[in-house]
């Protein structure tokens, strides 16, 4: 087999493969085999048909396109490793010679965008500015009202209602004579801005037992959009009462004994996200750092698709000014990640079980899922390698955010290795002995598959049926 290669642009190429009959005659002889054996030929027993006979009775074409079916896949694959690309999703395929004669050799194009080659720079004198980390009065007052809040109680009113209470209602909406939509017993706060527009605007002043009407346009279905008559009544309001700030409350919402440990506490868990916070912005910055030392291209037209497929979920293709957001976040992601990639390349980042099985619970927690639940469903979706591969790449990240230098504007040094929030060591051991045995088995078997299996990543092999002849 010969092939050649040629430089579309940065992050394209074209590759010519011929295939000499020699290489493509197994496979047809394969594709003879398998013909003869799926179809009845008078005279002759099945499986034993001469391939003189096939050719008259259905046509070479069809046992070349069967041979090339399945030989397009590995012969692409061998161009690949050959002048060692690393190709990003399926290859557009032209087939521009088929062996229709005895002899012939077999030849295709085969276009598909690559990972870019680039040089990585040295990192190591990277310095970046950050704001102080320290929490505030208010900080801390955030969290004790959000505390406070999950042990609210809803008493029932008979004073008019007002932002902030809690109503159950019945609701109802026409357009015309037709009735669009109807619920009952719909709990409701005033002022959350959730359902029809202009309810807020009903609810405030009514008192249980009262029934309001109003126009809106439909938030959806097949009418959205269209004005429709509400008519809403209100079967009960509730105030919602918040407990005293006082050691009893203390007590019950924590393991404290007074309110002043409590707050000491919800100081010190402020504090510890504020320099957790910090810590994200540093990383940031000296990612952003790293990507400004290095040009790095994109396949333009992944990103489009990846934009477009992002849009087209929001309903939002003919929003602009959201494009041009979505377009901007998601070339920086595709250059990150090559960044990443060629990072873990160059310095040989290599990934053991137990950073992966720490990865996969720390995901599974992010997801509310049971980490044996989780690392069996990955498995399943062969998306273990794909972890991998992220866990790989945050260890090259890492490396570089170790040789940093991070100051606030302060003046201060910022030490990055205290920005993880607090955990319980010994809940998360236990964790550890719980999960570890269903994520052994998944970690051992897929560590030394290299090869991320994600679209954007994974050396795509050609569909025969999808080439153009």
């Amino acid at each position: 087999m010969k092939s050649a290669v040629e430089t579309l642009t940065p992050t394209r190429v074209k590759l010519t493969v011929e295939v000499p009959a020699a290489d493509l005659k197994p496979r047809l002889d394969a594709a003879y085999r398998a013909i003869g054996a799926q179809v009845q030929v008078p005279g002759f027993r099945k499986g034993k048909v001469p391939n003189r006979i096939i050719d008259q009775r259905f046509g070479r074409g069809s046992v070349v396109q069967e041979a090339v079916n399945e030989a397009l896949p590995e012969f692409y694959t061998q161009a690949v490793a050959e002048h060692d690309l690393k190709p990003i999703g399926q290859p557009d395929v032209n087939l521009t010679q088929l062996p229709l004669e005895e002899g012939q050799d077999l030849a295709f194009d085969a276009e598909v965008d690559i990972v870019p080659e680039f040089e990585v720079p040295d990192f190591s004198g990277i310095s970046v500015e950050v704001d102080p980390a320290g929490a505030t009065d208010e900080d801390v007052e955030t969290r004790m009202e959000a505390l406070r809040g999950r042990f609210a109680t809803l008493t029932p009113i008979t004073r008019k209602a007002k932002t902030g209470d809690h109503t159950t209602i019945d609701l109802s909406a026409r357009i015309g004579e037709e009735e669009i939509d109807s619920v009952t017993g719909v709990s409701y706060e005033i002022g959350a801005g959730n359902m029809l527009e202009g309810l807020d605007k009903a609810l405030r002043g009514t008192k249980a037992g009262e029934t309001v009407e109003f126009k809106a346009p439909l938030a959806g279905g097949d009418r959205a959009g269209e004005e429709a008559d509400v008519t809403v009544t209100v079967t009960a309001v509730k105030a919602r009462e918040l407990p005293e700030l006082d050691d009893e409350f203390a007590q019950l919402a924590s393991p404290h004994d007074t309110l002043e440990e409590l707050r000491e506490d919800l100081r010190k868990q402020a504090d510890q996200a504020a320099r957790f916070e910090q810590g994200v912005s540093a990383r940031d910055k000296v990612l952003d750092a790293m990507l400004a030392m290095v040009e790095i291209p994109v396949p333009e037209n992944l990103v489009e698709a990846e934009v477009h497929r992002h849009l087209e979920g929001e309903s939002r293709l003919e929003d602009d000014e959201h494009r041009a957001e979505v377009t901007e976040s998601t070339t920086k992601a595709m250059r990150t990640q090559f960044l990443l990639d060629a990072l873990v390349e160059r310095d040989s980042v290599e990934v053991d079980q137990g950073e992966l099985i720490e990865y996969i619970m720390m995901t599974a927690q992010q997801y509310g899922m049971n980490p044996q639940e989780f690392a069996q469903q990955i498995d399943q979706a062969g998306q273990v390698s794909s972890m991998v591969s992220e866990v790989g790449r945050r260890k090259a990240l890492a490396s570089v955010l170790e040789s940093a230098t991070v100051t606030d504007t302060d003046g201060n040094v910022v030490d990055l290795d205290a920005i993880d929030p607090e955990d319980d060591e010994d809940e998360d051991e236990d964790l550890a002995e719980d999960a570890d045995a269903d994520l052994e088995d998944v970690a051992v078997q897929d560590l030394a598959d290299e090869t991320d299996e994600d679209a954007a990543e994974v050396v795509a092999e050609p569909e025969a049926d999808e080439a153009k002849a």
